[in-house]
């Protein structure tokens, strides 16, 4: 039977996390984006406050593994959920409450606001758009978040402006271009969220530091289909970073061993050269830049490399093999780590035709699973479900998929590190 057997996905959880940035592009926190199964449409918060209960305390924990201390998780709440007990069993320390914008201030939400504040929590308003009536709820906002999704600079300047006289700080939201952010960093936000960190800012003539290239330049032996896989064990056992990195990882709780392993040409041999192959890719591109917006942008190539790869391994049809497709998935962000255009990195680099196309070209028959990749960081439940069903993927598959490949990530940078 397949691992994707459905008995086993409708108690599990389903997590997408989306970073917000400060100015200095450092990840201030992450809001989470629920799923509670495969059939779920949207979000998973309902008006059963038990079940909500539930899945925030599976949601976040899942979501919380690997970040750093001092990390924040934003987490929707709709009215029936903030004004009862459910707030209280997540960390105040940890949690921002964001209240939805269809939540109305009417006396118990904005009294169950301030007793929330009393008790440490950070409260943040969700989709301002300067309606009337929502004045008492952004007093009481640590944060307020502004949609800027197709606004032009003087409509946000405009909201910018309405929200003066309140102490809060500034979240744009699905901030899509970087000439959005900019605008709004003029304007005093002071977070950013949205699909706009993922966009490459080209400079002209710019090229990759010494060190970049030489890992750039490893890259391509790796994507190689005939790299030497001798030349491989050199390279890990004349580094002493990867060696110590390499024992780390094979003698990490994901392998379960019984005894430790001591030796680089053992734990070699343990992984064999495709896996050899793909935890190389994972450190060169690791180390790239350190980052917040670069080992973000890392942590989200990775898991769209497994993803995909996860896919081949299922009963679904993809264009090309396991390896394939998690190179294409892996690769599909490399334009925005390095600021470039994605052609110029990959000249060189001894890609299948068909794969270069789909990173390069829109119009690529096969660059409908980027997209997918896209909707699925964005955490589009809607979207992704319609263009998952158009392709033929059953949601089962795709959301199983795509826990399998959060917690292989998960693991695999926590021991690369």
């Amino acid at each position: 039977m397949s691992e994707f057997s459905a008995e086993k996905l409708y108690d599990s959880v389903y997590v997408a996390r989306q970073p917000v940035f400060t100015t200095k592009m450092e990840i201030w926190g992450y809001e989470l984006l629920f799923r509670h199964a495969a059939t779920a449409q949207g979000a998973v918060i309902t008006d059963d406050a038990q079940a909500t209960s539930q899945v925030i305390a599976d949601g976040f924990a899942l979501a919380a593994q690997g970040m750093r201390q001092g990390i924040r998780v934003l987490i929707n709440f709709p009215r029936n959920i903030l004004v009862s007990p459910i707030p209280y069993v997540l960390p105040p320390e940890r949690c921002v409450i964001e209240i939805l914008e269809t939540v109305m201030p009417d006396q118990a939400v904005l009294e169950a606001c301030r007793e929330l504040k009393r008790n440490g929590y950070v409260l943040a308003l969700d989709d301002f758009v300067g309606t009337p009536g929502f004045e008492d709820l952004c007093a009481i906002a640590d944060i307020i978040k502004v949609d800027v999704l197709m606004k032009k600079p003087t409509e946000v300047m405009g909201l910018v402006q309405k929200l003066s006289k309140y102490k809060a700080k500034l979240l744009a939201e699905k901030v899509e271009y970087l000439e959005m952010y900019k605008v709004c960093k003029r304007l005093g936000f002071s977070y950013f969220q949205g699909y706009f960190f993922s966009k490459p800012e080209i400079m002209p003539g710019r090229k990759l530091a010494l060190g970049e290239t030489t890992k750039v330049r490893l890259l391509k032996e790796l994507s190689a289909p005939d790299s030497d896989f001798s030349r491989l064990i050199e390279i890990v056992q004349t580094d002493l970073s990867i060696s110590y990195r390499l024992l780390r990882y094979i003698n990490s709780a994901y392998f379960g061993l019984r005894c430790q392993i001591e030796s680089i040409q053992r734990a070699v041999a343990m992984l064999g050269r495709q896996n050899l192959q793909r935890w190389l890719q994972v450190i060169v591109l690791s180390d790239i830049s350190i980052t917040d917006k670069a080992q973000e942008l890392v942590r989200i190539s990775v898991q769209r490399g497994r993803f995909l790869q996860l896919l081949a391994d299922s009963s679904v049809a993809v264009p090309f093999g396991q390896d394939s497709m998690f190179l294409l998935g892996f690769f599909s962000l490399l334009d925005a780590i390095l600021d470039q255009y994605m052609d110029q990195i990959l000249e060189g680099i001894p890609l299948d035709p068909q794969i270069r196309n789909a990173l390069t070209k829109n119009e690529s028959p096969h660059a409908q699973w980027i997209t997918l990749l896209d909707e699925l960081d964005r955490g589009d439940w809607a979207r992704l479900e319609h263009m998952a069903q158009a392709m033929g993927l059953p949601m089962s598959i795709v959301d199983r998929a795509a826990r399998d490949a959060s917690a292989w990530t998960h693991e695999i940078l926590t021991s690369t590190r």
